[in-house]
């Protein structure tokens, strides 16, 4: 039998929706100015960390093999089919950018060319395709 932490997965998904709707506004108005700079890599890096935290309650829960760093993780659940194969290369991609936000502090330029509309899709499928893993592997 598994322990999977449904709760603490339900409450990193729920936030996600808030997390879409500033990467909206924020794609919306000029890297320049520094509310919406700031505001959208606030999310990015909460939104990186969501999917992160999320995929280790399931590899934990689940006991898959452990992960060795944050991509890692993506590779794990990408393996064990939690997420396809197009969601997966969208969520490398978010993940890649925690160094420059949370160790650098900031996207450079190249790092801000994120295609929003591709990511707050992926967000939205993620969150879609883990409730939908756990409906199989938990038949509730």
């Amino acid at each position: 039998m598994y322990y999977v932490n449904r709760e603490q997965i339900d409450l990193r998904l729920n936030v996600l929706p808030e997390m879409i709707q500033v990467l909206d506004k924020s794609s919306q108005h000029s890297s320049h100015d520094v509310l919406y700079r700031y505001a959208e890599e606030r999310a990015l890096h909460l939104a990186l960390e969501v999917v992160t935290d999320v995929g280790s309650y399931l590899i934990d829960g689940f006991i898959m093999r452990d992960a060795s760093s944050y991509e890692d993780i993506m590779d794990i659940i990408h393996d064990e089919q939690v997420i396809g194969d197009e969601l997966y290369a969208v969520l490398k991609e978010l993940v890649r950018l925690r160094r420059p936000l949370v160790q650098e502090y900031f996207l450079d330029a190249a790092g801000r060319q994120t295609d929003t509309a591709r990511l707050t899709g992926a967000l939205t499928e993620f969150a879609a395709q883990v409730r939908k893993y756990l409906e199989q592997e938990l038949a509730y």
